[in-house]
């Protein structure tokens, strides 16, 4: 009872274990848990029970994703059965309304992810083939889905591992073979990832007239909320460009933009981050060095053209210095180390900052290059901006 349990402990996405019996363990272990275990618990249910139970909850799960998509008008059985040029657009069809808004899209996503782990619960059996068509067709959607959104996570990684390890030590009796598990290797079009800097904003709106508008909106979205992060994450000065972007979002969710009119918004918000990506280079800094800089800058004090020129090169002697003789190995885990940085901040910025900087205004940006410092470099040349 103990080896069965290891091995078949129901944990994160893993719903169910699976006991195969050769030699008659299944009743030898209905006897241990007689005598050991409580049995049945308050509503009948046996901690043990038939593969044909996963069977009918998979069925359950069907009928469930097939209901949703009815209440959005996407008709799951009409697409499954159509010929596999017409599934393509009909897929796409049922794409863009899945993404009306962010709500519907996660309802869905759930409810195939619940479809996908209970028929893999179910694999090898033969009772699978009846459930094929109908799984391979809510899977593929919700993968264009979620390659619209954003690149691959782990668990993607590790479901592909998962599937080759199936094909691996599967009996060849039991390989179901299709070719509708070939919608998105044969068919499906190769979604490209939008380069904000790369945008032909005209060509784009073009598009868009004619496109499936919502899976348009999910792109351009996605390549926002990729860029937008990467640049935050070089310069926190950079969240007021956060809180707009997740107001933006909560304005279209709550079905107050239309997708034209969101579309347009999500335009021109690409066009101000493309700007903000481009302010290192006009002001003559390196992505780090501005951070700095914005730092010193903003929230005051208001610097003429010679003063701002001042805290440039302040900014530049600042991180020239730290990183050549005070960010070594571990200098975040030892007090005196840390404390010796916090110095060489004030030491170096002291006789190099314009007068306009008050004592009380000079301590509060040093404290606050301090923080950057210590979130942003890890030592011995390592930090956020030497990651790829």
């Amino acid at each position: 009872m103990q080896t069965i349990a290891r091995a078949n402990r129901v944990f994160g996405d893993k719903n169910n274990g699976l006991i195969v019996d050769y030699i008659g363990v299944f009743r030898d272990l209905e006897n241990a848990l007689a005598i050991y275990a409580a049995g049945a618990d308050a509503e009948g249910k046996k901690p043990i029970a038939d593969k044909s139970e996963l069977v009918e909850k998979l069925r359950e799960a069907i009928e469930a994703i097939t209901e949703f998509c009815a209440q959005i008008n996407v008709d799951l059985a009409r697409i499954n059965t159509s010929e596999p040029l017409q599934r393509i657009s009909q897929i796409d069809d049922a794409m863009n309304a899945i993404l009306e808004n962010d709500a519907t899209k996660r309802e869905y996503l759930q409810l195939a992810t619940n479809v996908t782990k209970l028929y893999k619960a179910i694999l090898p059996d033969p009772d699978a083939h009846a459930f094929i068509g109908i799984y391979t067709l809510t899977n593929v959607i919700a993968q264009k889905i979620k390659n619209l959104t954003g690149p691959a996570d782990l668990s993607d990684v590790m479901a592909e591992v998962e599937n080759l390890l199936d094909q691996s030590i599967a009996p060849e009796g039991y390989v179901i073979e299709t070719d509708r598990d070939d919608y998105d290797t044969q068919h499906q079009e190769t979604e490209k990832r939008i380069d904000l800097s790369q945008i032909d904003f005209e060509m784009l709106r073009e598009k868009f007239k004619t496109a499936h508008k919502r899976i348009e909106i999910e792109k351009l979205r996605s390549a926002v909320n990729t860029k937008l992060t990467a640049m935050v994450r070089l310069n926190k000065n950079r969240m007021d460009y956060q809180a707009q972007f997740e107001q933006m979002i909560s304005e279209y969710n709550a079905a107050s933009a239309p997708p034209d009119m969101f579309f347009d918004t999500l335009l021109e918000f690409a066009s101000e981050l493309n700007k903000e990506g481009e302010r290192a280079g006009i002001e003559e800094l390196s992505e780090e060095e501005l951070t700095v800089f914005d730092l010193l800058t903003s929230a005051g004090p208001e610097l003429n053209r010679p003063e701002r020129d001042e805290v440039k090169e302040a900014t530049k002697k600042l991180l020239e210095t730290l990183k050549a003789e005070r960010l070594g190995l571990d200098w975040r885990k030892q007090t005196q180390l840390r404390a010796q940085v916090k110095l060489a901040i004030q030491q170096i910025l002291d006789p190099k900052l314009p007068d306009t900087y008050t004592p009380e205004l000079f301590i509060q940006k040093c404290e606050a290059i301090y923080q950057h410092i210590y979130d942003s470099y890890y030592g011995e040349g390592k930090s956020i901006y030497t990651e790829n």
